[in-house]
């Protein structure tokens, strides 16, 4: 945690707090801290010596303190110092750029923009605004680093705004901003702003948590004392050296739990948790194993991040364990580089730069990042985007695999067809089919986390209205939506749900063309209806006839009547087996 300081108000305390920059190699990165103090003091400060420095100044300069905690390069952390809270930089921009170089005058400017952005307001300018906010994040992180550290001291600081807006700072802080950081992996900032906001938004939840966890300190601290012994008696034994943390659970963790249990914060018993840092991969796993001699673990409560790091960079061994009296414990196992990326996130790229050592977390290794790149380059309306970034990329995520062990990332409640989607845009259009695990699962399954998911596809397959209604991905929403409209589908899919079908005169060769036509509609698996299929030959199934289904390769799924001999001797037909019923309604 960057821990804030009450009346920072001059450089002396800026520097005294950083030590760094009395050293030769950052002599060069404090002259230019200095100097644009110097300009920003010289732009605001009145005639009156004793005068206050103003809020505004003092809010910038607290800015940089937060930019300079997380180790930011120089120019980030000058950045907030050359402009005001109200959106006005303190020099035109050639003369910043004469003194402090293109970079500086690039984020300068980039803050300026967005610095006065409300994201609650829904109104048309605005949300073109937030999406060029987003956008532009993709060409340099570093800005939306300065505006979480902008967030980040209105919330720690949000007496000194009106009444009115201090909820809205607050919900918009849990809705959107600490959401990415979340998904920048800067979880030393993303803690913070989740605890203050959930003070100012629901304050009666706040003081419960706070009375609870206040109450039982004295008992909570020995026992987190004798399990520090415990771990460092038993790995020292082992001649593992480790550095162990312990700690209460974050105030929002804990809302979260109380929310998700329906369950009052004096009734739950899993607030307790232990960091142990060691050197490397295989000390975590060595430390993981000795620690499951000490105490029990929880069935189901294992995470490996380490195998499989976070969409952001974060890598750690998660385990929950049983301890005295039945005390339930969690424990995260990580090395002292994991734990600089944790902390950090992308922000570490900066640090490693500097420093030329260990491993960097880019911005392109941040999916988050490659997804709003991808973004930027579809057609979305600024609504369809809003509504893309809310709920697929700063909502909860899971994280499935292809057949060849691909990891996919896709937002909770994602099926099938988003994950096709996700793969390619040709594979999306033409899926008929899918299984989790190696077993069939209908189209409008929700997919679980770390199912391996394996799409079946048909060569004359197109999408659905059916489809449209059970993907859950923008991307895959607008996919589908733009082939349905370019194909003159999109209002009879509609018409088709709201309004039961009026008979139509027979063309010609009417009796025929519905006779091949009708099929498609009248199998369902599961909820999911428009399937592509074949009716066997060799038995003719028949509406009403009970029957049974199977997905061919490359053909679909294949219905015979039950019972059919030739059912049976279909290869490995126990895999590929699926259960199929008629669909009464018309989709």
């Amino acid at each position: 945690m960057i821990k804030p300081i009450e009346n920072l108000t001059s450089l002396d305390q800026f520097f005294s707090q950083f030590p760094r920059y009395n050293q030769p190699e950052f002599a060069e990165d404090r002259k230019k801290i200095s100097a644009a103090w110097h300009i920003r003091l010289e732009s605001c400060l009145s005639e009156d010596e004793a005068a206050p420095l103003p809020l505004s100044a003092a809010h910038s300069l607290r800015m940089t303190y937060i930019l300079a905690g997380l180790e930011m390069d120089a120019d980030s952390i000058i950045c907030p110092l050359l402009y005001s809270e109200d959106g006005t930089a303190v020099k035109e921009p050639k003369e910043i750029a004469g003194s402090f170089g293109t970079s500086v005058t690039e984020l300068v400017n980039s803050a300026v923009k967005f610095s006065n952005i409300t994201l609650y307001n829904k109104n048309k300018a605005q949300a073109d605004t937030i999406c060029k906010m987003f956008f532009s994040m993709v060409n340099d992180l570093r800005v939306m680093i300065i505006l979480l550290a902008d967030r980040l001291d209105k919330i720690r600081y949000i007496k000194d705004y009106p009444a009115e807006r201090q909820k809205s700072i607050a919900f918009e802080i849990i809705e959107i901003w600490a959401p990415l950081a979340q998904r920048m992996g800067i979880s030393t900032v993303q803690h913070e702003l989740e605890d203050l906001s959930l003070k100012v938004s629901n304050r009666e939840a706040f003081d419960q948590i706070k009375e609870v966890v206040a109450s039982k300190k004295k008992e909570r601290e020995q026992f987190l004392q004798d399990v520090e012994k415990e771990l460092y008696k038993k790995l020292s034994a082992h001649g593992i050296t480790v550095k162990v943390q312990s700690r209460a659970k974050h105030f929002w963790s804990i809302y979260q739990k109380m929310k998700k249990r329906n369950k009052a914060a004096d009734e739950l018993y899993d607030l307790l948790a232990v960091r142990v840092l060691c050197e490397t991969d295989h000390d975590c796993y060595t430390i993981l194993g000795l620690v499951h001699t000490i105490w029990k673990p929880l069935e189901g409560r294992f995470k490996d991040y380490i195998a499989m790091p976070k969409a952001n960079g974060y890598q750690s061994l998660h385990t929950t364990v049983v301890c005295k009296e039945g005390q339930t414990l969690e424990i995260q196992i990580r090395t002292h580089a994991m734990h600089e990326v944790a902390e950090r996130g992308v922000a570490s790229h900066w640090v490693y730069k500097q420093r030329n050592t260990h491993k960097q977390v880019t911005a392109p290794d941040i999916s988050f990042v490659r997804q709003v790149k991808l973004l930027s380059e579809q057609k979305f309306s600024n609504d369809e985007f809003l509504a893309e970034l809310k709920d697929d990329l700063l909502g909860d995520s899971i994280y499935v695999f292809t057949p060849k062990g691909a990891i996919i990332e896709l937002p909770k409640g994602a099926t099938a067809i988003d994950f096709a989607y996700r793969i390619h845009s040709a594979i999306g259009e033409k899926i008929v089919a899918a299984k989790a695990d190696g077993a069939i699962i209908p189209l409008s399954y929700e997919l679980k986390n770390t199912q391996m998911i394996e799409v079946v596809t048909h060569p004359h397959a197109h999408p659905t209205y059916n489809h449209y209604q059970h993907c859950r991905t923008a991307k895959a929403r607008q996919k589908i939506r733009a082939w349905l409209q370019a194909n003159g589908q999109i209002q009879t899919a509609h018409a088709e749900k709201e309004e039961k079908p009026r008979p139509a005169p027979r063309p010609k060769n009417g009796p025929k063309e519905h006779t091949e036509k009708a099929p498609v509609l009248k199998i369902r698996v599961g909820n999911t209806a428009n399937f592509l299929v074949k009716f066997a030959q060799c038995c003719n199934p028949k509406p009403n006839d009970p029957i049974s289904g199977y997905v061919s390769r490359g053909r679909g799924l294949i219905i015979h009547k039950k019972g059919c001999r030739n059912f049976a001797n279909i290869p490995e037909v126990d895999d590929r087996k699926i259960e199929v019923v008629w669909d009464s309604g018309v989709l």
